[in-house]
């Protein structure tokens, strides 16, 4: 099949790419001078980029190399592009043909596809043995090895097969209407995200960022729902999560910045979906001239919400105790448009089918702290996928 991928931006409007006209992609260690040449060559054009998680291990190598399933990192320019503004389908660049018109009208405005039955979602590991890596990684802080970590689980089915993931992608943003939501899909992989976050985006020369850390439920009614807002927004534990990461991109930014132009934005604004209210913070920065998109890369990937404190630590401790690969989750989709500017989500809120082992993936994660209660960090956790979940199956907590 031909790869289509549609990208939400957080402005209502929607970036469609259908096929490939060229592509470059790395499933082991590779020289970063592949990926300048490559984003060299196709300048000028759309090119959709897809970051693994597991690219770190090209940043941080430990250890010898394992091949891994999906590509570390990706870029390939489709063979149209399609923007879609005030509902209206626009063709953009590259081959303005028939069949890919058609395959990306499919994608804007498609009818409700008949789902293959409902999924029955199983935890990858028990809670018990989660609140137990939880009470380790606490006891890891205490001894000051780290200070905050992201720790993640996975929730998965098995014998499951799609011809096609834009009725379980119209389910999820049904639900959720997240602004960095996106449907992928391609020979092996198909993938529906309900994404809230944002990784990078650059304009100009300006580069900023938006981490989450902090989650509440919505209320059942609206003064329930002020009140969950307001516990958030007064949250200690929340704020010290928040400001952690913060701290960790300003260092990361500061590597490719202007001299004195890393700042904060917006510290601990709260920010509601349908589903959830949401801390996110804003940091920005000028970029040094002559910065590259692979030297961005190599100061902030993986992004800070999704690691902790201090970032190598954090990653090395949750990579020893998490009981599933991340592959793509918590790794980021976007593009970079013709002028080299670009946007990049955060791959949390997702739904990844491999169609070869015909199995579906959904991880969640949650930051740890000093100030973390197990119970409570497990329930964060079904607070952030629980309804997500249930779109389109049902679920063994």
């Amino acid at each position: 099949m031909k790869t289509r991928i549609a990208l939400n931006g957080n402005d209502g409007n929607q970036r469609i790419g259908i096929g490939e006209k060229i592509r470059w992609e790395s499933f082991t260690r590779f020289d970063w001078s592949d990926l300048d040449t490559f984003l060299d060559e196709n300048a000028g054009a759309t090119i959709f980029v897809s970051l693994s998680y597991e690219l770190r291990k090209q940043l941080f190598p430990s250890g010898k190399t394992v091949e891994e399933n999906f590509p570390l990192i990706a870029a390939w320019v489709p063979e149209s592009v399609y923007l879609v503004k005030n509902d209206t389908l626009l063709f953009s660049e590259g081959s303005d043909n028939e069949e890919n018109e058609k395959l990306a009208r499919e994608y804007h405005a498609g009818p409700m596809e008949i789902l293959p039955g409902k999924v029955e979602w199983k935890p990858r590991q028990s809670k018990a043995d989660y609140l137990a890596q939880i009470r380790f990684l606490k006891d890891q802080i205490q001894l000051g090895n780290l200070y905050e970590v992201n720790y993640c689980q996975e929730f998965f089915a098995e014998n499951v097969s799609f011809d096609s993931f834009q009725g379980v992608y119209q389910a999820l943003n049904a639900v959720s209407k997240a602004p960095f939501s996106l449907l992928y899909e391609s020979e092996n992989w198909m993938i529906a995200s309900a994404s809230p976050e944002r990784f990078l985006k650059k304009t100009g020369t300006k580069l900023i960022s938006q981490p989450i850390k902090g989650t509440a439920r919505r209320g059942k009614d609206e003064a329930s729902d002020l009140r969950n807002k307001q516990t958030l927004t007064n949250s200690h534990k929340d704020k010290t999560e928040n400001v952690m990461i913060v701290d960790l991109v300003r260092n990361d930014l500061s590597r490719i910045a202007a001299k004195g132009s890393v700042k904060v934005d917006e510290l601990f604004g709260i920010h509601t979906f349908p589903t959830v209210h949401q801390m996110i913070s804003t940091i920005s920065c000028e970029l040094k001239p002559e910065v590259r998109f692979s030297d961005i890369l190599k100061a902030t990937f993986p992004m800070g919400s999704m690691t902790g404190a201090p970032k190598v630590a954090a990653m090395d401790i949750s990579n020893s105790t998490e009981r599933f690969k991340r592959g793509i989750y918590s790794g980021s989709i976007g593009y970079i448009d013709p002028n080299g500017d670009f946007d990049l989500n955060v791959m949390i809120r997702s739904f990844v089918h491999d169609r070869r082992s015909k199995t579906l993936s959904c991880g969640v994660g949650g930051a740890i702290t000093i100030f973390s209660d197990p119970e409570e960090e497990y329930e964060e956790c079904r607070t952030k996928v629980g309804r997500i979940l249930e779109t389109i199956g049902t679920c063994q907590w």
